[in-house]
């Protein structure tokens, strides 16, 4: 019986996929997306197959599915992936990624356990992205469940606990994994940190034993790496604006443009690197300890595991030399692989800013950073 308790969170039951289905195939929008997914098929044929679907499997495997197939084979030259096969088939897990692009991150681990046989995840979507009912019925008939977000503290601290109690019971009783990233938005400036926050939010719904709490969740680590990061531009001029200016304020429908560039831009190779779960013995040390610092020390763990299996590709060393104004890593990349990382740099300090050298070191280190961070590890 599903507890009706979680009903504004959680995704789609199965017999609510057959009239999400119809308003998809109703909406104004469907002829774009059929022809993305679809692009050999009349969408006349592309309506009559989406509307005969009735589960949230047959959903993600015949749509979600090839969506992903179709963004990895048009953006993505390489896509790997390792760990998987390590965790136990009947578990369920809690999966904390580095949060790179707003869908990918998540849609592509999706795909690699398709690909490995294993079940795919629950997924959080903040409650900003979820803006149109379009949105909404891709997302639920997805296994995405919403994020709800803002608000003063007591609403900040009721919503916590609320998602808190949700992550639980989809873990323990729903028996779902759950995708969740580390830290509310993405990651900018290439630095991957889990925001101590939400390893606070993951035992308010079992405060008694912190470490018996987080535990129980199975804590797996993700870290996915791409060739070219998702955005890069559009990240380093949201840095820029607010080290200038103190603030930055989105535009209506930034997240939006975020998300289709990030679907559709290239990003050569992409990697996802899947964890150990955190086991009680990799938790213990932290019994007894005063809340904030269980929190920073239960966020180093993951932190660690994210960034030393993170994958460095050419363009970490090229732009870490770059910034450096060295050759240390020279070996590492070819000749044409820079030039070709110069034209993004190049490209990319083309952008109207005024102080190019503030950009110029924060794209720079969107890309570098992670070199630094992989060393502090080893």
């Amino acid at each position: 019986m599903v507890n009706q308790k979680f009903d504004d969170l959680r995704p789609y039951l199965d017999e609510e996929i057959a009239p999400a289905m119809r308003r998809i195939a109703e909406s104004e929008y469907f002829p774009l997306l059929s022809a993305y997914v679809y692009p050999s098929k009349p969408v006349e044929d592309v309506k009559r197959m989406i509307t005969s679907y009735t589960t949230i499997d047959e959903f993600q495997h015949q749509v979600m599915k090839t969506t992903n197939e179709e963004v990895i084979a048009r953006s993505i030259s390489r896509f790997s992936y390792e760990g998987i096969d390590k965790l136990d088939r009947n578990a369920c897990y809690l999966f904390v990624s580095n949060h790179r692009d707003i869908m990918l991150d998540s849609a592509l681990l999706q795909q690699a356990l398709h690909y490995s046989g294993y079940r795919t995840t629950e997924i959080t979507f903040g409650d900003n992205l979820m803006s149109t009912p379009l949105i909404i019925d891709i997302g639920k008939s997805n296994k995405m469940f919403k994020v709800i977000r803002g608000g003063g503290i007591k609403d900040f601290y009721a919503n916590s606990l609320h998602l808190s109690e949700y992550i639980r019971y989809a873990l323990t009783e729903k028996r779902e994994s759950v995708w969740i990233a580390q830290r509310n938005g993405r990651t900018k400036d290439g630095v991957d940190a889990t925001d101590q926050a939400l390893v606070k939010m993951f035992y308010m719904s079992c405060p008694g034993n912190p470490v018996e709490a987080l535990a129980a969740l199975n804590i797996v680590p993700v870290s996915i790496s791409y060739q070219w990061e998702p955005c890069d531009t559009l990240k380093a001029l949201e840095l820029y604006r607010l080290r200038r200016t103190g603030a930055y304020a989105k535009k209506p429908g930034e997240d939006l443009s975020s998300i289709l560039t990030g679907i559709s831009q290239p990003k050569g190779e992409v990697h996802i690197a899947v964890g150990s779960p955190l086991s009680k013995a990799d938790l213990a040390p932290l019994a007894g300890l005063p809340h904030s610092k269980l929190n920073r020390q239960a966020a180093a763990l993951i932190d660690a595991q994210i960034r030393s299996s993170y994958r460095l590709t050419c363009n970490s060393y090229i732009a870490h030399d770059l910034r450096a104004q060295s050759s240390l890593h020279a070996a590492r990349y070819t000749q044409e692989e820079k030039e070709a990382f110069i034209r993004r740099y190049s490209h990319a300090l083309a952008s109207g800013v005024e102080d190019k050298k503030m950009f110029g070191d924060i794209f720079l280190g969107i890309y570098a950073n992670p070199v630094d961070s992989q060393q502090l590890c080893r």
